[in-house]
């Protein structure tokens, strides 16, 4: 089953290490060498792009292909249909019948999976080198040759919908999640939910689909990107071989309606017997690497200092000297087409009122706007960074997702290989200039998640936090 990642919780920690990732890629015409992860890179006669990450420790590769469109592209009423071809993909070819792609994939001792953002889709294998050659092929012929009817495509209608109503609608966090960022995206589709709103999702349909899929699945609008035990002298023949014969497809430009100026911040209350425990999150709209990529870079050291863990300073305040709050944290998503967004989330402890955590937090923020951060507050926080950017080098598929969701918004292998020095560069004005800018009232929405009138405020239950909406099927 797929899962759309509005669905799933992320911790801090895991969003640190994306957001960090996320920054090492910009393309290099022709062959390259990079710093973080070392791409190699080339690009397809048809237009796509291919990206190698060599790592030799076993003989294994990890195989993905990133298609640039998500959600956020979808035609005005078919909301859901990128979600939904996510899951089509796997209904078969001439060559592959319906449900039998993971299970070959499976008998050749490996594992796929499938994920739909807002900003792209991917689908990827993690196999031994030496099945490199079938995963390829096999792939290669679902870009093109995918057969769809009504017969394969209604009753998986039908799976994404109970997906929305068994994972969604039954989270009441993932639910304000959801009704927070529709909030905060007035006009971009960003607000858009990933799974779709299940009126449309109801009325999609064949054609939806195989439009969709004739409009961006082709390979100048895709990059293939391996990772592991293989040259690029070994990879780029087999590209050609299975990619290379593709016809190119027409290209594609992302028409969004860019998000209006803002003037008022905005509240969502939701009260829920699921609920067993309070929580309150904001979110603010903030720049991307995209939008403007001198604050992103300050934004992510500012949230790993007033929000990364234990050590931070939201948490030394709230949880450990007021006793204010259970837990606390933030969240920037930084690696976007378009605007990102910035959160701070905080569970009370105990009977704590939600308003008098609320008030808490907005101290907090109002002393990080009015006296900035320290030195070395910046340095710690700098060196946690970078130490992370060496840590992702040890995992096989770490470069590759970063790389390929970089390159699918847009940046460069450049802007992820010198992310650590552009880290490295910045300044404590720089990060307090940047909290004045994203701590902008006007631009949030805040969300208060609470029990029913009268109900018991203990056990779980917090309101997910906002994510990048990443998700496997």
């Amino acid at each position: 089953m797929r899962i759309s990642g509005t669905f799933r919780s992320v911790t801090r920690s895991s969003l640190a290490v994306l957001a960090l990732a996320a920054l090492t890629l910009a393309f290099v015409p022709g062959l390259a060498r990079a710093a973080v992860f070392n791409p190699q890179t080339a690009t397809l006669d048809n237009g796509m792009q291919v990206v190698l990450v060599e790592n030799h420790r076993a003989p294994v590769v990890t195989h993905m292909v990133w298609y640039k469109v998500g959600s956020a592209d979808e035609p005005q009423g078919v909301s859901g249909i990128a979600h939904f071809l996510e899951h089509l993909m796997f209904k078969g070819t001439d060559d592959i019948a319906p449900g039998d792609f993971s299970k070959i994939v499976a008998r050749n001792g490996g594992n796929d999976n499938a994920f739909t953002s807002w900003d792209y889709t991917g689908y990827f294998q993690n196999i031994a080198r030496d099945r490199l050659d079938l995963v390829m092929k096999m792939e290669a012929d679902r870009m093109t040759n995918l057969k769809l009817s009504d017969d394969v495509v209604l009753p998986e209608r039908d799976v994404i919908i109970e997906e929305r109503r068994s994972r969604l609608d039954t989270s009441p966090g993932a639910l304000l999640g959801e009704q927070m960022r529709a909030s905060l995206y007035m006009a971009h589709p960003y607000g858009r939910s990933i799974i779709g709103w299940l009126n449309e999702m109801e009325q999609l349909t064949t054609e939806d689909a195989l439009a969709f899929y004739r409009d961006w699945y082709a390979p100048n609008n895709a990059i293939l990107v391996v990772a592991g035990d293989i040259t690029m002298d070994e990879l780029l023949p087999m590209a050609e071989k299975y990619y290379g014969v593709i016809p190119r497809g027409k290209d594609m430009t992302r028409n969004r309606v860019q998000e209006p100026v803002q003037h008022a911040p905005r509240k969502v209350t939701m009260r829920d017997p699921q609920v067993g425990q309070a929580s309150w999150s904001r979110y603010y709209l903030a720049p991307s690497y995209n939008t403007d990529g001198a604050d992103a870079a300050p934004l992510d050291v500012l949230s790993e200092i007033i929000g990364s863990g234990t050590t931070s300073r939201f948490f030394k305040a709230l949880v450990v000297d007021q006793e204010i709050a259970s837990s606390v944290g933030t969240f920037y998503d930084p690696v976007a087409v378009d605007l990102a967004s910035f959160g701070v989330y905080a569970v009370p402890r105990g009977d704590v009122d939600l308003a008098d955590l609320e008030k808490a937090v907005e101290a907090q923020i109002a002393k990080v706007v009015s006296d900035g951060v320290t030195q070395d507050e910046l340095d710690r926080a700098k060196q946690k960074l970078l130490d992370s950017a060496v840590f992702a080098r040890d995992s096989l598929s770490a470069g590759a997702r970063v790389l390929g969701q970089s390159l699918a918004v847009g940046l460069s292998v450049d802007q992820v290989e010198s992310w650590p020095d552009r880290i490295s560069a910045v300044t404590v004005d720089q990060v307090n200039e940047a909290a004045k800018r994203v701590f902008d009232d006007k631009k949030s929405v805040t969300g208060w998640l609470m029990p029913p009138e009268g109900g018991p405020v203990t056990g779980a239950g917090a309101a997910l936090p906002i994510t990048s909406g990443e998700g496997v099927h």
